[in-house]
């Protein structure tokens, strides 16, 4: 299911985490002190610092770092307000290089639970600093999904279907086909029948491959050259971009399953609410929304 044998697009959203966190406290939408493990020439990135990198992202790909900094930031919320709603457990699907159960305020007695194929869980593990993989709250779920259950995995590591819980599924669904992340859905309904859940799932839109002009803002030039760029780029990384939504898809995926979809979002909506505070307001020709966040919720009552 999260078939990724490489670590390129990885890489490169812990690069954008590290490059917000060299802003200074005031003007910075997260800070990700542990980002720069995974980034190979982090320290290249540094010296350069955040202006210069935001700048010469905006040449490649206007908005993208912003949009990869305000799904961050809204993710961290989303996390941040299910803990003070007493969840009690955490699930990080395809958690690859996610740094959350280190560099958020998590109490000692949540567990979160890292998804994700063995090879990948055994890279990230050799590149925390050696004092955070002895951070108890972290369980590492190495899921082989071409013979191994998800959740015999979770519940075999100490996952509890009747407690309260979190899941995150961030950047992950293109790379995946259509039939799996269905039954993917089905499954943590299934395994969470008795338990209220929070899910998060960010998607792109189909509107990507048809129309990229309406995935943006006025005077956003050449969306359709530029998102097929990152199309290849990505799918040059081993990691080709395989499955686009609808806004109905969705909805009716995660209603068949019991949840209800509270809120979709996207850069765009997140610009007054992250950037503008900050002074850093994202200009309509450097917005797009190839890529939707969504969070469902279902209720054991």
């Amino acid at each position: 299911m999260f078939a990724k044998s490489k670590d390129g697009t990885a890489q490169g959203v812990a690069k954008q985490r590290l490059i917000e966190s060299l802003a200074t406290p005031d003007k910075r939408i997260i800070n990700d002190p542990y980002a720069c493990e995974f980034v190979f020439g982090s320290g290249f990135v540094k010296m350069m610092g955040h202006k210069f990198c935001v700048w010469l992202s905006q040449k490649i790909l206007p908005g993208w770092h912003e949009h990869l900094v305000s799904r961050t930031r809204f993710i961290d919320e989303l996390v941040e307000e299910s803990l003070i709603n007493e969840t009690g457990q955490y699930v990080i699907l395809g958690a690859g290089y996610d740094t959350r159960a280190h560099r958020l305020d998590i109490p000692n007695l949540l567990r979160v639970f890292e998804v994700d194929q063995p090879e990948v869980q055994e890279r990230k593990r050799k590149k925390l600093p050696d004092e955070l993989l002895g951070n108890e709250c972290v369980v590492y779920v190495p899921v082989d999904f071409s013979y191994q259950s998800l959740s015999e995995r979770l519940i075999g590591s100490g996952f509890d279907s009747g407690k309260p819980t979190i899941i995150t599924l961030e950047g992950v669904s293109q790379y995946i086909s259509k039939e799996d992340f269905i039954a993917l859905v089905q499954e943590v309904n299934s395994l969470t029948k008795n338990a209220d859940v929070t899910f998060f799932v960010s998607y792109i839109d189909e509107l990507f491959t048809t129309n990229p002009e309406e995935c943006c803002g006025v005077g956003f030039e050449k969306a359709g050259e530029k998102f097929e760029l990152v199309r290849a780029l990505s799918a040059k990384t081993g990691e080709p971009w395989i499955s686009f939504y609808t806004d109905t898809e969705i909805q009716k995926i995660f209603t068949v399953n019991g949840f209800t979809v509270e809120e979709t979002t996207t850069l765009a909506n997140l610009n007054s609410r992250y950037f503008t505070p900050v002074g850093r307001t994202v200009p309509d020709s450097q917005l797009f929304n190839l890529e939707r966040f969504v969070v469902a919720k279902k209720s054991c009552d």
